[in-house]
């Protein structure tokens, strides 16, 4: 950090103090989780200085004798990793690969069917402030009112009804197993594609903790980042038959030139995430899920569906008398990050909604164990009890900087 202090020590300052507050505060934010060293040091390397449109061989710039290698071995990586056919390891973030996949198959006014997201969707999945959702005709399933689970045969009912092209089946605040092939048998009777954004669980199916939709979808995209422990990127895998589409809808589609420094980073994340440790880790991150899923409703919680399958819980706080956002940000000051977040059929507004979103990665990242989350839901109670005790938030604050000396994070 020596060059960085002495050209910007603004800078350099602000990233210590971030590196401080990743080290003692308990990050429970779902989509967030902890890099290696080796990740970090890949992301900030020299390939960041080299510019690279186009694919391996077919370059429209000189001089990639070593970039297409670089791209080639993170793709051969992931597609072992996970059985793909094909694999596009450009696309910046999760929102370009799943707008690339669109571009690749759709027309603007075509129909796709997604996951609502006030029930757990993701906004490119046809939210109506999304591009998503104002270029193409985005209908919207919803989650059982009783069960808080997806509702196979009322998709299948609408899947008929309005006849998409795409069916979308994946999430960012749904706690249990999808079932793909439910998903597959709907969209062959209604001749549509079937999508799966798996960005939040990706790395549980690399460690064989949670289905695969692979074999079973006609293309799937993820983030890098996430569950799976790599950069902030992200790829779509494809069947072969679909390889050329989705690539000319990456570049030129959607972008230029690949982050080259991310591809780097993505080929170590996959190479660490096909080891046995990995796979372990995955397994760790759904029992420390379930355990704190256990503690909450212990306390009364309201889990939707009642527990988890996953990495995440999405938690109901109506009947603790406080809203999602005000939750957050007390538990926030005591140490414990996590964000609100809307829950099925929620009566409240998208930005004071009536739950919170925790997630286990992270936290699993830095060695918890049962007994830990135990801990983590006790504090959680206590916080959610007395919001407004400012001294016992101080205290729990400070408990819980002490408690993560013991957890020193990969990175870090």
């Amino acid at each position: 950090m020596e060059a960085i202090k002495s050209t910007d020590n603004e800078i350099y300052e602000l990233i210590k103090l971030e590196e401080k507050r990743q080290f003692d505060k308990v990050r429970l934010i779902a989509s967030e989780n902890y890099v290696s060293s080796a990740v970090l040091q890949a992301t900030g390397s020299v390939l960041t200085n080299k510019y690279s449109e186009g694919y391996a061989g077919k370059r429209y710039y000189e001089g990639q004798q070593i970039i297409d290698q670089v791209e080639r071995l993170a793709i051969a990586r992931a597609k072992e990793l996970f059985g793909a056919e094909h694999v596009n390891v450009q696309p910046y973030s999760g929102s370009p690969a799943n707008i690339a996949v669109y571009l690749a198959f759709l027309k603007p006014g075509d129909t796709i069917l997604g996951m609502a997201l006030p029930h757990g969707g993701h906004l490119t999945h046809g939210a109506k402030v999304s591009i998503s959702g104002k270029y193409f005709k985005a209908e919207s399933y919803a989650l059982s009112r009783e069960t808080g689970l997806i509702d196979y045969q009322a998709i299948r009912q609408q899947a008929m009804d309005c006849r998409p092209k795409i069916i979308i089946a994946g999430h960012s605040a749904y706690p249990r197993f999808i079932d793909f092939e439910r998903f597959r048998a709907i969209a062959d009777e209604v001749g549509a594609l079937l999508m799966v954004d798996m960005a939040h669980f990706a790395g549980l199916v690399a460690g064989e903790a949670h289905p695969s939709p692979v074999p079973i979808a006609d293309v799937v995209t993820t983030t890098t980042h996430k569950s799976l422990r790599g950069p902030r990127g992200a790829m779509i895998l494809c069947k072969e038959e679909y390889a050329a589409a989705i690539d000319k809808a990456v570049f030129p589609g959607v972008q230029g030139g690949p982050h080259n420094n991310t591809t780097a980073a993505m080929a170590v994340a996959f190479k660490e995430a096909s080891t046995k440790e990995f796979r372990d880790y995955t397994h760790r991150v759904v029992e420390n899920a379930k355990t704190l899923a256990g503690t909450l409703m212990k306390h009364g919680f309201d889990l939707i569906t009642g527990g988890s399958d996953n990495h995440l819980l999405l938690v109901d706080l109506t009947n603790k008398g406080i809203g999602g956002k005000a939750a957050a940000k007390a538990l926030d000051a005591a140490g414990l990050v996590m964000n609100y977040n809307a829950v099925p059929f929620d009566p409240r507004k998208p930005n004071d909604p009536s739950g919170i979103r925790i997630g286990a990665a992270a936290v699993t990242s830095r060695g918890f164990k049962n007994g830990d989350m135990l801990q983590v839901g006790e504090w959680i109670n206590d916080v959610i009890s007395e919001p407004e005790n400012e001294r016992l938030i101080d205290e729990i604050a400070a408990d819980i900087a002490s408690f993560c000396k013991d957890f020193p994070p990969p990175g870090l």
